[in-house]
């Protein structure tokens, strides 16, 4: 299972490119089929480490102004990833449990992430880079999009490398320009240690300062509350609970000058599902809203977690119950993620009014093993009580049984998630317009006649919603547009052309997409 790979691990944070022993508490990773801890111990940061690390991170900025060189960087970061892709998957399966091709999938994910930004930093579109003129009337302004600083990022448990060190927080932040200070989730420390010896390899090949990058081990809360309280750091990108999450953001708000935080967090991901839709191909749809709810144990950011039928979908309801039961079982990615969901479902079950649909649900296997979770209420319980409409990370869902004509009510009662379904025959569309436009308020993507699982990396994703979902539902975390979060505008006024940025001179050294006076260009000259 990849044991192999255990040996090469230092334990050490990765810091400028140096091996850096911490001062903080030991951890180790664990074996989610058997709850064992591995032999590897790794310890947290210190003070000092913390320190060291945003200090490179400051100092090394110049290193990524030039465009070329950064896109270049990027994509040897990309190979590298690739070129380790057996060690990466092979600790990844170890600590996490996860299925070795799903593994392999996601460090080609990661790389291509890497990839996408490299052609996006080329381009340079996404500087917004404006011209205007002077005229007998206005000034000359030019204005572009600048790198916000040192960037702190939170590595996810839930997708080891696409979210993690090497995921596309770290991707995005690099690519506009930003140093980064990446804090290992404390499941997968090996994992974390071994993408960041990938990167770091990416980054000399492209004779980038190392100090651009660097990754801190830290289970305890207290390393992340550093980070984001260091008076280097400029912005902060999350991936995890809303719990989390919102403590992040509440110490940002705190600090003498607040930054940003760019969290994704708790996502309910409603699935609606007409009784036409039903009819056509109840069984088909019962199938894949089981394998939807259960893909990952249940850990997807966009897991169903709540789907709403007909009430007299009866029928419906059985194909469910008999598709979640022969969902093959794989452990939960660590045990403090087990324990927090069966203390919410408890929770959940114990309300009055809803119905467990599969009693066994209790019954657990080796290690982290957790049984999917079924249970079903009616929108009058759904109404009376918030507990429900909170998100439960794990293989839950809840039915709610409701009319047609109640969907838009139901839509209405949940807080704003990533992503919405409709499971609907034609003849449903002039009924859905009001469900659709509830949504558009409530989501950052709406998907028909599909599971929301799932998040294809291309320049139209919006990964992304209304609070809790995410911090602000201005940005996305997966695309191109994922860059637009570490940067921010600068306007320059009858500058002089030894201070502007290349990118706004009448001939910068590489062409890019630009609007001057008024019209989109490609070769960048100003004639």
């Amino acid at each position: 299972m990849g044991t192999e790979v255990l040996p090469s691990l230092s334990g050490a944070n990765r810091i400028a490119g140096r091996e850096v022993e911490g001062t903080g508490r030991i951890v180790r990773g664990v074996d989610p089929h058997t709850g064992s801890p591995l032999p590897v111990e790794f310890r947290d940061a210190g003070s000092v480490q913390v320190d060291a690390a945003l200090e490179a991170a400051l100092g090394s900025r110049a290193s990524l102004q030039d465009r070329t060189r950064r896109g270049r960087a990027l994509e040897l970061v990309a190979e590298a990833l690739l070129e380790d892709q057996p060690s990466l998957a092979a600790i990844a399966e170890v600590e996490t449990g996860l299925p070795a091709a799903r593994l392999d999938g996601e460090v080609v994910r990661a790389a291509d992430q890497f990839r996408a930004f490299a052609r996006v930093v080329r381009e340079g579109a996404y500087l917004e880079a404006h011209i205007d003129r002077a005229t007998q009337s206005s000034p000359d302004l030019r204005r572009l999009l600048h790198p916000l600083g040192p960037v702190v990022v939170f590595g996810a448990s839930n997708f080891p490398f696409a979210f993690s060190v090497a995921g596309g927080d770290t991707a995005s932040a690099l690519a506009a320009g930003c140093p980064v200070v990446v804090k290992a989730h404390p499941a997968h420390p090996g994992t974390s240690e071994l993408s960041a010896r990938s990167i770091e390899r990416g980054l000399a090949e492209a004779d980038v300062d190392l100090g651009v990058f660097s990754m801190l081990h830290g289970a305890d809360p207290s390393v992340g509350g550093a980070l984001v309280t260091h008076p280097h750091t400029r912005a902060v990108g999350f991936t995890g609970s809303l719990r989390a999450g919102r403590a992040l953001m509440d110490l940002a708000a705190a600090r003498p000058d607040p930054i940003p935080v760019y969290a994704e967090m708790g996502s309910v991901n409603p699935a609606f599902v007409t009784p036409a839709a039903i009819a056509a191909r109840g069984q088909e749809l019962a199938a894949t809203l089981a394998g939807s709810v259960t893909l990952g144990m249940g850990q997807f950011c966009t897991k169903p977690g709540l789907l709403v039928i007909p009430k007299d979908a009866v029928d419906f309801e059985g194909e469910l119950v008999e598709a979640m039961t022969g969902v093959q079982l794989h452990p939960m990615l660590s045990g403090p993620i087990r324990d927090a969901f069966r203390t919410g479902l408890d929770q959940t079950a114990e309300v009055d009014g809803v119905e467990d649909l599969l009693p066994l649900r209790r019954l657990a296997g080796d290690g982290f093993v957790q049984p999917p979770v079924l249970l079903a209420t009616d929108l009058e319980t759904l109404r009376s009580r918030d507990i429900l409409r909170e998100e439960r990370f794990g293989p839950f869902c809840l039915v709610v049984r409701a009319e047609l004509a109640e969907y838009v009510e139901v839509a209405a009662l949940l807080p704003g998630s990533l992503v919405a379904s409709i499971f609907a025959e034609p003849s449903d569309d002039p009924r859905l317009e009001d469900l659709h436009r509830c949504l558009e308020e409530r989501c950052g993507r709406i998907v028909y006649d599909g599971v929301s699982t799932g998040v294809a990396v291309s320049p139209a994703m919006q990964h992304g919603g209304p609070y809790p979902a995410a911090s602000t539902a201005m940005f996305s975390s997966v695309g191109d547009t994922a860059i637009r979060r570490f940067l921010r505008p600068v306007a320059y006024q009858n500058a002089r052309v030894p201070v502007l940025p290349d990118e706004l001179r009448d001939r910068p050294s590489a062409p890019l997409w630009r609007t001057v006076d008024g019209q989109l260009t490609r070769d960048g000259i100003c004639s």
